[in-house]
């Protein structure tokens, strides 16, 4: 399944692919287009513009009606990382450079600007752009909030932000990591599921639990990605194992349900840690033996598998065909994949 459902990926990566460069590379200096293109050439699983895409087919669209939006989305998440990694000072993503270590703070920011504009110029080419453009400006200041509040959640540094050092989170409960995380990465995953609806003309209903369905399975993306930040290898995932260890992040599923299993002095040296800087090598793996000593994955895949079922459920409100089938797939894959 999982092989299958990489290869339907690929294949519609390969389509969008064209369409996020044509948008990039309009008006844009010849000086300035290896920067533009940086960011979508590194690669990406491209599951946000699958999801517009076989939403669209599910719903009785056309996949030409659906990429000028799938590529909006895509290049709506690849902005989001270039700022991300400019808030979180990341280095490495995919396993190459981040756009701003490799070519520099400003050009890095000029590069996020240059695709918010790439994006609406996508949606202008879309049908029903209005539509779209509502959609999808609400949820791109959704995605600020959870960003915001992912760093609010984060237990040190960042010393010369008042703001930030002023309401920090110095506890995180389940309720307000769900918040942050529905914002952060539950939003846009909605967002590509409702756009491929608008743009097959579907009825609201239909629109409304693609939406559903992609909110929930948006969310399980991000406890996947979780797991994956604790458990999984840097040669396989192209980033650090216990990254979020690492940038002091309380908002990780599995930290939050570790810490509550934890006996007191394990308990206290995870959150102490939190807040040390910098961690060796040696505390890390000491922090990832005692999560793993744990049923804190066990428990995140057991509340993943709860809002998998939900997003099925969904499906079960539109017509079968083939992409229906693959949504069901790419749920799958999105909670049990390890990179």
């Amino acid at each position: 399944m999982e092989e299958n459902i990489l290869v339907k990926l690929a294949k519609i990566g390969s389509m969008v692919d064209p369409y996020m460069e044509k948008y990039l590379k309009s008006n844009c200096s010849e000086e300035f287009e290896e920067i533009a293109l940086y960011q979508v050439k590194v690669g990406g699983k491209r599951v946000r513009p699958a999801l517009v895409i076989l939403s669209a087919q599910a719903a009785g669209g056309k996949i030409e009606d659906a990429l000028p939006v799938a590529a909006a989305v895509e290049l709506i998440h690849n902005y989001s990382l270039i700022l991300d990694d400019i808030i979180d000072r990341g280095e490495i993503r995919r396993g190459a450079p981040t756009v701003w270590k490799k070519y520099g703070l400003s050009m890095a920011i000029l590069a996020a600007v240059h695709y918010r504009e790439a994006i609406a110029e996508a949606l202008n080419d879309s049908k029903h752009p209005l539509k779209l453009h509502d959609l999808l400006a609400k949820t791109m200041k959704t995605l600020v909030e959870g960003e915001r509040l992912d760093v609010l959640f984060e237990q040190t540094g960042r010393f010369d932000e008042p703001y930030v050092v002023e309401n920090r989170r110095k506890t995180v409960t389940l309720d307000e990591y769900f918040k942050m995380v529905y914002a952060k990465t539950g939003a846009l995953i909605e967002a590509s599921c409702r756009a491929g609806g608008i743009v097959a003309d579907a009825i609201p209903e239909v629109i409304e639990a693609l939406g559903v369905y992609g909110k929930n399975i948006g969310i399980a993306f991000q406890i996947a990605d979780d797991i994956i930040d604790i458990f999984g290898k840097e040669e396989k995932t192209g980033k650090a194992q216990g990254k979020d260890i690492i940038e002091h992040k309380m908002g990780n599923i599995v930290i939050l349900l570790s810490l509550e299993e934890l006996k007191n002095d394990e308990k206290e040296f995870l959150s102490s840690l939190l807040r040390k800087e910098p961690i060796s090598k040696e505390e890390l793996a000491k922090a990832i033996e005692l999560i793993a000593g744990t049923s804190a994955r066990d428990r995140a895949y057991e509340i993943g598998e709860r809002y998998l079922n939900e997003a099925l459920q969904m499906l079960e409100k539109l017509p079968d065909s083939d992409a229906r089938r693959d949504l069901e797939q790419l749920a799958k894959f999105i909670l049990y994949r390890m990179f």
